[in-house]
């Protein structure tokens, strides 16, 4: 099991549902933001989640009419999203997400990387193979669409390395970041009430530092038109296209 795997089936697992907040709203969230990327949903279009978590994007997704792989490392929000799915085509797959092609579609009309999902990979490298997979399985006009958080900057210090991510009466989710040269070491701390006192946990992982700009220069060496851009909660979204026949050599993804 991988570090990132271990640190989220033993320590994140339980909480991730809790941590997202309210499901419905999140799948109304996804279904806005991928509408306005312009990710195809209707019935035969099929869509590649991988690191779905509980599945926002993939119950959006598959109650608008697409079929959806959803590939994560960790069992626990697949056994959520199996719940969730109700009658659309949703499709869970517990396992590493660079290894997607050995049980996915040979062919999708999307592929997402939602959620900090690149940052999670061991590294560089393996973000540079992934994205030459996601791209190799794009059909023409398939588009590649990838979230992350932007950690190539200046390092945090101080106060400002804690994060508060979530808290009501019975449990405080803290995250703490560590900047190092080439990954960001991140650790989880989560109290909980329990009868009459608080318990205390913590776990940490380590995420690649991205930049946006190398992501889109990868995309583009497999043959996608890239734009970067703002996306929710403060992260980055990458969106790569596939061209058509009869596309201009210099068209970018609308």
């Amino acid at each position: 099991m991988t570090e990132v795997a271990e640190h989220y089936d033993r320590h994140l697992g339980p909480v991730y549902s809790w941590m997202a907040g309210d499901f419905e709203a999140a799948v109304a969230a996804a279904r806005e933001e991928l509408r306005a990327v312009g990710v195809p949903a209707w019935p035969g279009s099929v869509v590649i989640d991988l690191g779905c978590g509980p599945g926002a994007h993939a119950v959006a997704l598959g109650r608008d009419g697409g079929t959806v792989w959803a590939v994560d490392s960790c069992d626990l929000p697949l056994d959520e999203l199996r719940q969730r799915a109700g009658g659309a085509d949703i499709r869970p797959v517990q396992g590493d997400i660079r290894e997607f092609r050995r049980y996915g579609p040979e062919g999708a009309a999307a592929v997402l990387c939602m959620g900090d999902t690149l940052t999670h990979l061991p590294t560089a490298e393996a973000v540079d193979s992934l994205l030459r997979d996601a791209a190799g399985v794009l059909e023409p006009g398939g588009l590649f669409v990838a979230t992350f958080r932007d950690y190539s900057g200046g390092a945090p210090a101080g106060p400002a390395r804690f994060i508060p991510v979530r808290s009501d009466r019975d449990r405080i989710l803290t995250c703490c970041i560590e900047y190092q040269p080439e990954t960001v070491e991140v650790t989880d701390l989560i109290h909980e009430w329990r009868d009459t006192r608080w318990e205390f946990r913590a776990s940490s992982y380590r995420k690649v530092r991205l930049a946006p700009l190398a992501v889109a220069g990868r995309l583009e060496a497999e043959g996608l038109a890239v734009r970067i851009e703002a996306g929710a909660r403060g992260m980055v979204r990458v969106v790569g296209r596939r061209a058509e026949s009869g596309d201009s050599p210099d068209s970018t993804p609308s």
